[in-house]
């Protein structure tokens, strides 16, 4: 279901309370105009201001008890399992807001946990009823205790620290028994801060050098949980109650649902900037390449945004404040403008700010759209080329789609039009479809992009919570690419990646090589709360709810297993720890009727022979050595959950550690004909390691041209 677009509630509420706003948009700015020199004092003067840190009582707006009510409705009637909310469920809802609270037992007491008992049996009754006030009891508990810890830290700087004693801190509390005192309590934080000191004097810094970084580190972390308000404890319960029923299911406040929009068609209404806290000061972390503020050359990375003014109004001050408000006041409609304060990182005037004018523009987000490019891979006498499409996530502008304007925005259309360039101008021997880390998208992107590499059929199949079943088909005759294929995947490919690649190694169209894939097989949609009540209130969010689970053509779920790949290369993590089987809320895994459909491509009958040429080559690789001995380490490191607070032992792990990273290094520079390096410092220019898995994958395509011309070959001669 669309979402509608929140800029309204929002514009709203900051117009009252600040008088000048724009409406929606990320970073952008242009046109720099006047200069205005701010003594430093008075920066240092608002920041100081900042530095009296109270902690502000949060309780929830009207909205948030119905929204409550709403959202529990819903979930019963729309979610895929149909959940129910009672005792039982009461009880995994509280223990789920306190892990996401506290989820490495660093702030609360046991003496705490014990006092929330009264609510075990309530939070159901909380939800139903839209009574909130336990909720927002416990997060002014947490806030206290924050506050305290923090405040506690703080004070342990004024110590000098004692780094030759032999003593333990302990990283991962996952399963730690609550502290039982405030000495219990205190010794952790004390060994927390010792922790963080340490690892500043072991990068260099002084004592009291790493005491100034710290003081400020926790300052700000203190000043971080003063700026949150009702509505981000609402999203925290909400969400806490969202995925005991399942890990995908979520509550979107009116701010996230609408970056979730945003998200989804690649592009916004803004300058073309994307941002970042440092300290009490908003700063420019990347710049969208053509967007406004790119066009204005008066925007550079590191500039700190001082004030912001709509148009010809007032500045308004923004140091100190909250990220997503200075986002929200810099967002607008394309055309209007916005007038940045801005203290430029490369002002050699501490203190001389400009203010710059930018007319907003609808940006587009293309790094997260599909790119290409061409690998080549010298095989005896030939060079084969082939072509590589990195997919970070499957996306479409549905707006666009359903107003039926011709170039709207989508995965498919994209990955086609790629796909045909580099046929064109590159004449590829060979495709690999990059899907590593991508979560998945749009569940149509998926069905539609399988459709560019089989001529016709089912790719998924989707039943809803009446046990209804949809077959989900390419329709359009054809192909745009029937060459040699490989989709490349790892852990993190979730989804609608586990769809087209599920689909891709059932049809035998292609190779799946990389990880085992994440496990999510289940099918969400948003549910635009303001569009489905009818109340006088409006600021309810969205709900992105489990509504389907989808399966492959063969009948078998992706869900908790996944994809697994045809060629597996080394995993840093096993699905129990990593993927959707750590999920204590996920769905099962089963299976239902398989669809009809017409296999495509016999590339499994070349595994066996791809396998044992792709695990002779990796021995010799020096790429993937590193990464098996990189695994090794780390599956060693994870295991422990302390870590020495001795400087010694600490000098001499690091000491090894930075002895492999020159072994490495000099490695790389012999291999490319570079002189060795005696020592790696912060200012070394590192070479740059090649990505060994995506050559790889390569080089096993090369292996399958050989192959099938070897087959076609016999197959003439017989």
């Amino acid at each position: 279901m669309k979402l509608q677009n929140c800029r309204n509630i929002r514009t709203k509420k900051l117009m009252i309370k600040l008088k000048s706003l724009c409406k929606t948009g990320l970073l952008s700015v242009a046109l720099a105009t006047s200069f205005t020199a701010i003594a430093s004092k008075d920066i240092d003067r608002r920041i100081a201001a900042l530095d009296d840190i109270k902690m502000a009582n949060v309780s929830p707006k009207s909205v948030h008890h119905q929204a409550s009510r709403y959202i529990s409705w819903f979930i019963h009637d729309y979610h895929y399992k149909k959940p129910k909310l009672g005792d039982k469920e009461s009880a995994q809802i509280l223990d789920a807001y306190i892990e996401m609270l506290d989820p490495n037992k660093s702030y609360f007491l046991a003496s705490d946990i014990d006092s929330f008992q009264k609510y075990r049996d309530k939070m159901d009754d909380s939800i139903s009823y839209g009574m909130l006030s336990p909720s927002f009891e416990i997060y002014s508990v947490f806030q206290k205790r924050w506050s305290e810890r923090n405040n506690f830290a703080i004070s342990m700087l004024e110590n000098k620290m004692d780094f030759t004693v032999k003593e333990s801190f302990e990283i991962d509390r996952e399963d730690a028994n609550w502290a039982t005192s405030e000495q219990e309590i205190n010794d952790y934080w004390r060994k927390r801060v010792k922790n963080d000191a340490l690892n500043l004097v072991l990068a260099d810094k002084t004592f009291e050098e790493a005491k100034e970084i710290l003081t400020k580190r926790y300052k700000v972390a203190m000043r971080r949980v003063a700026q949150i308000n009702s509505e981000d404890v609402f999203s925290y319960f909400m969400n806490a109650y969202a995925n005991t029923v399942d890990p995908h299911t979520s509550y979107f406040s009116p701010r996230t649902a609408e970056n979730f929009n945003i998200d989804m068609k690649l592009s916004l209404e803004g300058i073309g900037a994307v941002l970042q806290t440092d300290d009490v000061y908003t700063k420019i972390n990347r710049i969208v390449e053509a967007g406004p503020a790119d066009k204005s050359g008066e925007l550079s990375v590191d500039d700190k945004i001082i004030a912001v003014g709509q148009n010809n109004e007032p500045l308004v001050d923004v140091v100190g404040w909250r990220l997503d408000d200075v986002v929200d006041l810099i967002r607008g409609d394309a055309g209007s403008v916005v007038r940045l304060e801005i203290e430029p990182a490369n002002s050699t005037v501490t203190g001389k700010t400009k203010v710059v004018s930018i007319v907003r523009e609808k940006v587009k987000l293309e790094e997260q759209a599909a790119k290409s490019e061409v690998i080549e891979i010298n095989d005896k006498d030939s060079v084969h080329r082939v072509g590589v499409i990195d997919l970070p996530k499957f996306y479409v502008d549905f707006k666009a789609r359903y107003e039926g304007k011709k170039d709207y925005r989508s995965t498919t259309r994209d990955v086609k039009k790629l796909i045909e360039e580099m046929k064109e101008k590159n004449k590829i021997d060979a495709l690999i479809i990059d899907l590593r880390s991508n979560g998945g998208g749009a569940l149509s992107e998926a069905t539609s992009l399988t459709g560019l590499f089989i001529d016709k059929g089912p790719v998924v199949l989707d039943r809803n919570r009446r046990g209804q079943v949809e077959v989900l088909k390419d329709t359009d005759p054809g192909t745009v690419w029937d060459g040699p294929l490989a989709v490349l995947v790892n852990g993190s490919s979730a989804s609608a990646s586990e769809i087209f690649a599920g689909a891709i190694q059932d049809y035998g169209r292609g190779l799946i090589v990389g990880e085992q894939t994440f496990g999510k097989g289940t099918v969400q949609t948003v549910l635009d709360l303001n569009q489905q009540v009818r109340s006088e209130e409006s600021g309810f969010g969205a709900l992105k709810l489990t509504v389907n689970k989808f399966y492959r053509i063969t009948g078998e779920s992706t869900q908790l297993k996944g994809v697994v790949p045809d060629i597996a290369f080394p995993d840093p993590y096993s699905r129990e720890d990593f993927g959707e089987q750590s999920y204590d809320s996920a769905l099962e895994w089963d299976v239902i009727k398989p669809a009809k459909y017409e296999k495509a491509g016999d590339v499994e009958n070349y595994v066996e022979v791809l396998t044992r040429k792709h695990k002779e080559r990796i021995v010799k690789d020096r790429e993937f050595s590193y990464l098996i001995s990189d695994i090794n380490i780390l599956n060693e490191r994870r295991a422990k959950k302390t870590i020495s607070l001795n400087i010694d032992e600490r000098k001499s792990q690091r000491k090894q550690d930075k002895q492999k990273r020159l072994e490495r290094e000099n490695e790389r520079r012999a291999a490319l004909g570079k002189k060795p390096i005696l020592e790696i410092d912060e200012n070394t220019e590192l070479t740059e390691p090649e990505d060994s898995k995506l050559n790889e994958t390569a080089n096993i395509l090369v292996d399958l041209i050989s192959l099938e011309k070897s087959a076609r070959v016999a197959e003439i001669k017989h």
